[in-house]
C-alpha cells in the first residue's frame, strides 16, 4: 500500500474533521481574496473624494473585523485538523508495537532495537505530517491560488494576470527537481538517524561492560562520528528545503517586475486606476503562501514517503510464529513429542532430530546436556516460539498449533536464561503475572523463590525500585525474583531454562523443595527444568539426556547412575567439584 493510499483511507474515516477543517480553510481563502479588492476600492474613493472620514473608519473597521475572523478561523482548522492527524500516529504506533510485541526472537536477532525505535518516532512523525500539516497546506494554498488567479484574471485586468503567469512553469520544473533530491537526502537522514539511535541504545544497555574496559573513549569517539553523519545527512534535506524558497522569490520578483511594467504603462493610458494597480499587486502577494505551501507540501509528502517506505515492511512482515488456532481452553494433561526436529535457518546440522517422550500431568521432566545440545531449543518449540519442522507436538491430546497462542501462553509460567527485569519496584516486577495479586501472595511467592530475606535487607523492602533491567540486583536475585513472578501466576506448566544457574547450591536446595511442596499441593502441575547442573534435577520423575539434538540417555536419578554413561560421569565430577569448592 502507497502512502497516498494510507492517507485517503486515513481522510476518510475522519472525513468529517477533514471537512469542518477544510470548510474553515475555505473562509480564510475567500476573506483573505477579499482583503485587496477593498482595499483598491478604499484608494479609488479616496482618489476620487468620494470616501469621507466616517465611511472611511467604517472601511477600516471592517477590515480589522475580517482580521479577527481570519485569526479565529486559522486557530480552528489547525486544532481540528492536528486532533484528527494525531490519531493515525497514534493507529500507526500501535500497529507496530502490536506487530513487533507479536514477533518472535528471530526476528530481533535480525533487527536492531534503536532502529525500532527510530521507526516508532521519527518516521510516524513524518507519516503523521504528511497526513495533517501536508493536506491542509495543500488544499489551503490550492484554493487560495485558484481564487487569488480567478479575481485576477476577471475581477482585476486579464493582460497583468496572463503575463505575472509567464514565469511560474520554471518554478514547476525548479519544484520537481528539489522534491526528487528531499526523498533521497529524507531516506539518509532517517537511516542515519536509526544507526545513532542504535548506537546510544547499545552503549546505554552496556555502560558496565564499557566502562570495564576502559572504552569510554572509543565509544564517544564513535557516537561522535555517527553523529555527525546523522547531522550532515539532516543538514542536506534541510538544504534542498531551503531551496524552495529562492525558487518562490525568484518567480514573484520576475511576475511582480512584469506586472509593474504593463501595470504602469496602462495606467499611464488610462486603462487601469491606481486602485486596480494596487489590488493586483496585493494579490500577486498573496500568491507567496500558495508558492511557499507548494514547497513545503512536497517537503513534507517526500518525508513522508521515505518514512511509509521503511515503516510498510514492518507492519506487514510475516509473524514468526502465526496465531491460526482456536482452542481456547487448555485442560491439563499429557505433554507428547512424538518424532520432534527442528532446524535453525541457515545450519546445516539440525538442533533436535527424532525427540520422543511424554510428560504427564503433575511429573517434573528434567533437561540435561553440554551446551548446544538443544535443552532450550525444546522449550521454544513448547512455548511455540518456533514450529517444529518434524514430527508431532501434543497437550491434552491436542496438537500445540491448535490452541489459541493466549491460551497456550496462559497456561505456561516460564523463566529465561537471561531475567529480565522491568524498571519498576520489585513486587511490581514479581506481580507482572498477577496484577491484582495481594501483598501477602507476592511475598509467598517471594518467600518460595528464596528471595523474601533478601528484599527485606533493602531500605524500601518490596518498593525497591530495580532500575533498567534489574541492574542494581545481583545476577542471582535477578534470577529468584523472575522465579517468584514464575511461581506466583501458578499455571499448568513451569519452564525453567537454567534459571538456577545464579544461585548457590544451599539456595538451589531451597528452591527445588518448595517447588516440590507446590506440586504435591496442586496435582496436575507439571514442571520442566533445563539445566547443566545435575543437582537441579536430581528429583524429576524422567530425566532426558541430549546430546548434539537427540536423546542419548533417558530415565531416573538412580537409572542413569546405574547405566554408567555421560549422565553418570558428569555427576561425579560436579560432586567432586562441589566438594573442592566447599574446601
Amino acid at each position: 500500500m502507497s502512502l497516498s493510499r494510507l492517507v485517503i483511507g486515513f481522510v476518510r474515516q475522519h472525513s468529517r474533521a477533514y471537512l469542518l477543517a477544510g470548510a474553515m480553510l475555505a473562509g480564510v481563502a475567500a476573506l483573505s481574496v477579499w482583503v485587496p479588492r477593498k482595499v483598491g476600492a478604499m484608494i479609488d474613493g479616496l482618489a476620487a473624494h468620494r470616501l469621507g472620514g466616517g465611511e472611511l473608519l467604517l472601511e477600516l473597521g471592517t477590515l480589522l473585523l475580517i482580521g479577527v475572523a481570519i485569526y479565529l478561523l486559522r486557530v480552528g482548522w489547525r486544532q481540528t485538523l492536528f486532533a484528527a492527524a494525531y490519531q493515525l500516529g497514534v493507529s500507526l504506533r500501535t500497529r507496530l508495537y502490536q506487530r513487533l510485541a507479536r514477533q518472535g526472537p528471530g526476528f530481533y536477532q535480525r533487527q536492531r532495537t534503536g532502529d525500532l525505535m527510530a521507526l516508532a518516532t521519527n518516521d510516524i512523525d513524518a507519516i503523521e505530517m504528511a497526513a495533517g500539516e501536508a493536506m491542509l497546506a495543500g488544499f489551503d494554498g490550492t484554493l487560495t491560488l485558484l481564487m487569488v488567479l480567478g479575481i485576477m484574471l476577471l475581477g482585476v485586468d486579464w493582460r497583468l494576470a496572463l503575463i505575472a503567469l509567464l514565469p511560474f512553469p520554471l518554478m514547476g520544473l525548479a519544484f520537481w527537481r528539489i522534491s526528487s533530491h528531499i526523498h533521497t537526502a529524507s531516506t539518509d537522514s532517517l537511516q542515519r538517524f536509526s544507526a545513532l539511535n542504535d548506537h546510544v541504545q547499545e552503549t546505554l544497555a552496556g555502560v558496565r561492560t564499557l566502562r570495564a574496559l576502559g572504552l569510554e573513549q572509543r565509544s564517544g569517539a564513535q557516537f561522535a562520528e555517527l553523529a555527525g553523519h546523522a547531522a550532515k545527512a539532516s543538514l542536506s534535506a534541510q538544504v534542498w528545503e531551503a531551496a524552495y524558497e529562492p525558487a518562490v522569490g525568484l518567480t514573484l520578483a520576475t511576475a511582480s517586475a512584469l506586472t509593474l511594467g504593463l501595470g504602469g504603462y496602462l495606467v499611464w493610458q488610462d486603462q487601469l486606476t491606481i486602485g486596480a494597480l494596487t489590488s493586483f499587486t496585493m494579490y500577486l502577494g498573496q500568491l507567496i503562501w500558495p508558492m511557499f505551501a507548494a514547497g513545503w507540501v512536497l517537503s513534507l509528502i517526500e518525508r513522508g514517503r521515505a518514512a511509509w517506505a521503511r515503516v510498510q515492511p514492518m507492519l506487514e512482515m510475516p509473524l514468526a510464529i502465526e496465531d491460526d488456532g482456536t482452542l481456547e481452553q487448555l485442560a491439563p494433561g499429557a505433554i507428547e513429542l512424538r518424532g520432534v526436529g527442528y532446524r535453525y535457518p541457515g545450519q546445516g546440522v539440525a538442533a533436535l532430530s527424532e525427540i520422543t517422550l511424554t510428560l504427564r500431568p503433575g511429573q517434573t521432566l528434567g533437561l540435561v546436556g553440554a551446551t548446544g545440545s538443544g535443552k532450550s531449543t525444546l522449550l521454544r518449540l513448547l512455548l511455540r516460539q518456533l514450529t517444529p519442522q518434524s514430527g508431532r507436538l501434543q497437550w491434552s491430546g491436542a496438537a500445540l498449533a491448535d490452541y489459541r497462542l493466549a491460551t497456550l501462553r496462559a497456561a505456561i509460567s516460564w523463566v529465561p536464561q537471561e531475567s529480565f527485569l522491568f524498571s519498576a519496584s520489585i513486587a511490581d516486577n514479581i506481580a507482572l503475572a498477577r496484577p491484582g495479586a495481594s501483598q501477602a501472595e507476592i511475598e509467598r511467592a517471594a518467600d518460595l523463590a528464596a528471595i523474601h530475606d533478601d528484599i527485606l535487607l533493602f531500605p524500601q523492602g518490596y518498593q525497591t525500585a530495580v532500575g533498567e533491567r534489574g541492574i542494581t540486583l545481583s545476577g542471582g536475585q535477578r534470577q529468584r525474583v523472575a522465579i517468584a513472578r514464575a511461581l506466583l501466576a501458578d499455571n499448568d506448566l513451569l519452564l525453567l531454562d537454567d534459571a538456577l544457574s545464579a544461585v548457590d547450591t544451599g539456595t538451589e536446595t531451597q528452591i527445588l523443595r518448595h517447588l516440590e511442596q507446590l506440586r504435591l499441593a496442586r496435582p496436575g502441575r507439571s514442571a520442566i527444568i533445563a539445566s547443566h547442573r545435575l543437582s537441579a534435577v536430581v528429583g524429576a520423575d524422567l530425566i532426558v539426556v541430549l546430546r548434539e539434538g537427540r536423546v542419548s540417555e533417558s530415565g531416573s536419578h538412580e537409572a542413569l547412575l546405574a547405566r554408567d554413561g555421560w549422565y553418570a560421569s558428569q555427576w561425579r565430577y560436579q560432586q567432586l567439584e562441589a566438594s573442592l569448592n566447599a574446601d
